[in-house]
């Protein structure tokens, strides 16, 4: 696994702030911190979300996404001052090297004294386009895959800023990150796709629901209100 180990990590947490018009609070705009900080079964100390029904939890613990993507936002978009440090899109750890198309659900990783696995994509949400300022962000990053993923914790432990974050086990590597974002979002009704996909054991059960539901009603779901913040108040 020599092309799966070894990437130094930035540890990033945030604090619940007003975003955007609405001023909802969120804690998506994450700074790098210094110093170690504990991981527990539900996230890093001191990392806050505002909407624990959506974000949080014990299979979105921990928000990776890859640093590599910045130069790509940067051509896309411009260089806007958000992108001017790592934390714009929310992420708890940053990297250069990883991504969607050589991690994979189910992949275990030892990142300080704690081991984590990969559990689900990242869905965006309506809250990027404010934090961008960029009123179709969250569909930019949907669209484009470079959506970032979580983890849920499988051990407990300190986690420092510039430890190395290193593949230890896999036990589905046919199915990235990339795939899993293919079949929901691009190929949406390959039905052996979804069939497959309905039956991943290390998928949380909001994302089997979506395949079965597909088998069952040959329809996509509409993503709309989670992109714009339709329903939002």
């Amino acid at each position: 696994m020599t092309s799966m180990t070894d990437f130094k990590i930035d540890l990033l947490i945030g604090a619940l702030a007003p975003l955007g018009d609405k001023e909802v609070l969120s804690g998506i705009a994450k700074a790098a911190v210094k110093g170690r900080l504990w991981l527990s079964a539900t996230g890093f100390e001191g990392d806050a979300q505002g909407d624990m029904k959506r974000h949080g939890g014990v299979d979105k613990a921990v928000h990776h996404y890859p640093f590599d993507h910045y130069e790509n936002w940067i051509g896309e978009i411009g260089d806007l001052p958000v992108l001017e440090q790592v934390g714009a899109f929310g992420e708890n750890l940053s990297t250069m090297g990883l991504n969607e198309t050589n991690v994979a659900l189910g992949d275990v990783f030892r990142v300080g004294a704690a081991l984590v696995e990969v559990s689900q994509g990242r869905q965006p949400c309506w809250k990027l386009n404010s934090r961008f300022g960029v009123s179709d962000m969250s569909l930019r990053v949907q669209t484009t895959g470079r959506t970032g993923w979580y983890y849920r914790v499988l051990e407990t432990g300190y986690v420092s800023a510039g430890d190395t974050i290193t593949c230890v086990d896999r036990s589905t590597p046919d199915w990235t990150i990339r795939r899993l974002w293919h079949t929901l979002y691009i190929d949406t009704m390959n039905l052996d796709a979804l069939a497959e996909m309905a039956t991943l054991e290390r998928l949380p059960d909001g994302w089997r629901r979506y395949a079965q539901r597909r088998l069952e009603t040959r329809k996509v779901e509409d993503w709309s209100s989670r992109l714009r913040g339709d329903q939002q108040s």
